[in-house]
């Protein structure tokens, strides 16, 4: 894996298969599908709502208004094919511990299962270590196995720690040191 990460530079990292890097506006329909596919215990704030949105407008101004910065969500791009498939990265979701960020993935329906979202993860765990993180955290919904089998793959630990919600299903905290 390779990356760059200074002050004022965007990060991109490279995999065996996989390109991490910032998001393009034209790139926007590929977010408004992974809006589309969410299952439907997400919560309505995370799926498209009644009227529409977010709409492919809506997310080509978001990735416009949004400048690259050493933390956040790359576009996960097959290099190969030259496609992006999801999206990878930290966020600071204020449900961690203070300069802990949390590691969030997510892929196309259509390229499940093919070691992408582990393959992604891993690059952002090794730039998050050569950047001085100490630890990473990761929230999973209790019914989420796939996504619970990667966090595992990638040295997470379910703790303790649960947000319950009888509606939408239970989130889990999971952590790992680095």
């Amino acid at each position: 894996m390779a990356g760059k990460a200074s002050p004022g530079r965007e990060v991109v990292l490279k995999t065996k298969r996989l390109r991490l890097r910032p998001w393009r506006v034209a790139e926007a329909v590929v977010q408004r599908e992974l809006w589309t596919e969410r299952d439907p215990r997400v919560p309505p704030h995370r799926r498209i709502d009644a009227d529409g949105h977010p709409t492919v407008a809506d997310l080509e101004e978001s990735i416009h208004a949004n400048q690259p910065s050493t933390i956040g969500l790359l576009a996960v791009e097959r290099q190969v094919a030259r496609d992006v498939i999801g999206y990878c990265g930290l966020i600071d979701s204020g449900r961690a511990s203070e300069g802990e960020p949390e590691l969030a993935f997510e892929l196309l329906r259509r390229v499940w299962r093919q070691g992408y979202a582990t393959e992604a993860s891993f690059a952002v765990l090794d730039w998050a270590r050569s950047s001085g993180y100490e630890r990473l955290w990761a929230t999973v919904w209790e019914w989420n196995t796939a996504s619970r089998r990667v966090l595992a793959k990638l040295g997470f630990t379910e703790t303790e720690r649960k947000e319950v919600d009888a509606v939408y299903g239970n989130t889990l905290f999971t952590t790992r040191r680095l």
